[in-house]
């Protein structure tokens, strides 16, 4: 079916309609321009979103909990799906809207150009016909003024009375006219002859080629708005193997919120580490008025029971207990110099501990750099040394003095700070650390270090690699990450019923300077019993190795009394390693 053959006589309608369709296609174009301006918009605010709920540096210590790291993780999946919206934005302005806009100015060009040739064409038949008409109306007019003359020869010649100087007259009269008369119906026959070759080469020829070329311009434009449709559908489709990485991301990251683990979080976060308050005793008033002594376990207050009522003393009160609220404390001009929160002394046993070995951890960490500063200075003063020309030893001295204060600085403040942390675990209340431990710690000296060399022993004496294993202050620094999980085994094993079990109480565990005893190949040591996992564990620590709920494990060193069990994989994955004892089992053998 062709424009040309079918309507030939629609000049004026495929106008229209070819002008409808380039008005379309704009449409569209404006359509994927303003979807673009969405997307973009969508993304922005969903960014926006994002950067509102992340969360604050005052609340960093609530997103400890796994519901609140989940909560993160989704934030960081929702940026990156804002991300792949914009990439929608910016393909479809890429590979749509410009095409878009190239065509709509190709076909505007083409059909411009196929109408002013149609318009050309129109005005030479309309000329043709005009042409035909003049000499027709003139053929006609002479035909008449032929037979005019015609008819007045003839009465002039039967006209007795006229002259036959009149009447020649009049026959001569007639000869032009006829001859006029012939002459203009062979102009009209010319005419007539042109127009309709002029008529049929409008009609069969010329016309038809403009109807084609004005239908093969539509048919592309209907051909690229399919292809501009679908393209968008595949520009959106390329992004959905990202957007659905982004939901299973948001997926995994519920998947890993554990109540029980927020639960424990909670009781480490929060707990005093005092115990309960002692029954209240009877007032005997029999004993006229006497007055027996109340003290609340592990808080320091004293109450005083007499007949008439009870009154507090001024004694020692330790924030966190249950007057705490109603301690005032005089500060003066004085109390700003002499006041020191750097031992943490206003917060209960538990806290303080906690927040002593978060500070011996960082000033490890600190410790490190700064030693790794010195050893740095030490190969270039070196180097300067052996080679002059490269640079003045003596100008590497002052940095060194004051890496070498950095460093006795932070040394003094680590051995305050195990002080600290050795007086506030001898004083903290059987309830926050096993009864074992508590006999271990009467008469020690400096027993937090050793115990925490002690510890990373046993667990750095199993690495295959042979490496060295850490010092004491590598050794402060691993068991200060450890004790950041506090366990409540109450109910999970019957070794440690009613009893406390700390991973961090591995730092005060071993109160002698023994050496550890000896381990062999992993082979070697025969297994003691069998243990099963009751939470998944995750390696962190050297020595350690990780274990999965329910899972079927090998006991071959029963815990020494730092918190770790030593445990190996049943065949064929045979791995040996330090597992909590709090997260086993074990099975009575």
């Amino acid at each position: 079916m062709s424009w040309g053959t079918e309507l030939w006589d629609q000049y004026d309608n495929l106008s229209f309609h070819t002008q409808k369709g380039i008005d379309f296609l704009e449409r569209y174009g404006h359509f994927i321009r303003d979807r673009c301006l969405i997307e973009m918009e969508y993304a922005g605010k969903l960014r926006r979103l994002v950067k509102n709920y992340q969360p604050k540096k005052k609340e960093e210590e609530e997103y400890q909990y796994s519901s609140c790291k989940a909560f993160k993780a989704m934030l960081c999946e929702v940026n990156d799906l804002a991300g792949q919206h914009e990439v929608i934005a910016e393909n479809l302005q890429s590979d749509v809207i410009r095409e878009i806009n190239y065509l709509v100015k190709d076909i505007k060009e083409e059909r411009k150009k196929l109408l002013q040739d149609s318009a050309k064409y129109v005005a030479m038949i309309n000329n043709q016909v005009a042409s035909l008409e003049r000499s027709r109306k003139n053929y006609e007019k002479a035909f008449k003024e032929a037979e005019r003359a015609l008819d007045n020869f003839q009465r002039a010649d039967a006209d007795l009375n006229l002259s036959r100087a009149e009447v020649e007259k009049q026959r001569m009269n007639m000869a032009i006219k006829n001859q006029h008369c012939e002459e203009s119906k062979n102009e009209y026959a010319n005419q007539l002859q042109k127009t309709n070759e002029l008529q049929s080469q409008h009609y069969k020829a010329l016309m038809p080629e403009v109807f084609r070329q004005l239908q093969e311009l539509d048919e592309k434009r209907i051909r690229n708005v399919r292809h501009f449709m679908a393209h968008s559908a595949d520009v959106e489709r390329n992004v959905f193997p990202i957007i659905n990485k982004c939901l299973d991301g948001i997926i995994n990251a519920a998947n890993q919120v554990n109540e029980k683990q927020d639960t424990i979080l909670v009781i480490e976060r929060y707990k005093s580490g005092f115990e309960p308050p002692g029954d209240f005793p009877f007032d005997d008033l029999s004993r006229g008025g006497e007055s027996t002594p109340l003290v609340l376990p592990g808080s320091g207050n004293t109450y005083v029971s007499s007949g008439v009522g009870a009154h507090r003393s001024e004694s020692m009160t330790v924030k966190g207990t249950m007057s705490a609220g109603k301690l005032k404390k005089r500060v003066g001009l004085f109390a700003i110099f002499s006041s020191n929160k750097d031992d943490y002394s206003e917060l209960p046993p538990n806290q303080r501990r906690k927040k002593i070995l978060l500070k011996l951890e960082e000033m490890q960490a600190k410790l490190h750099q700064e030693i790794a500063a010195k050893d740095g200075l030490m190969k270039m003063k070196g180097v300067y040394e052996s080679n002059p020309a490269l640079g003045d030893p003596m100008s590497t001295e002052g940095q060194l003095n004051e890496c070498s204060q950095r460093i006795d600085k932070l040394n003094s403040d680590i051995a305050k700070y195990q002080g600290l942390l050795q007086e506030v675990e001898c004083n903290v209340s059987p309830a926050g650390i096993r009864k074992h431990e508590l006999t271990e710690h009467n008469g020690i000296g400096n027993g937090s270090t050793n115990n925490l060399s002690n510890h990373n022993n046993r667990l750095n004496t199993s690495v295959p690699d042979g490496r060295a294993p850490l010092g004491e202050d590598e050794s402060l620094s691993r068991s200060a990450s450890d004790s950041s999980v506090s366990i409540p085994a109450v109910g999970l094993n019957n070794r440690y019923s009613g009893e406390t079990v700390s991973l961090g109480a591995s730092r005060n565990s071993l109160a002698n300077d023994e050496d550890p005893p000896p381990y062999y190949d992993i082979h070697d040591l025969p297994p003691l019993g069998t243990c099963t996992a009751l939470y998944a564990f995750e390696a962190t620590s050297e020595g350690s190795i990780p274990m999965f709920d329910g899972e079927q494990l090998l006991i071959i060193e029963q815990d020494q009394g730092d918190g770790w069990t030593r445990v190996r994989r049943q065949p064929p994955n045979v791995e040996e390693g330090f597992v909590p004892t709090s997260y086993i089992s074990i099975h009575s053998s």
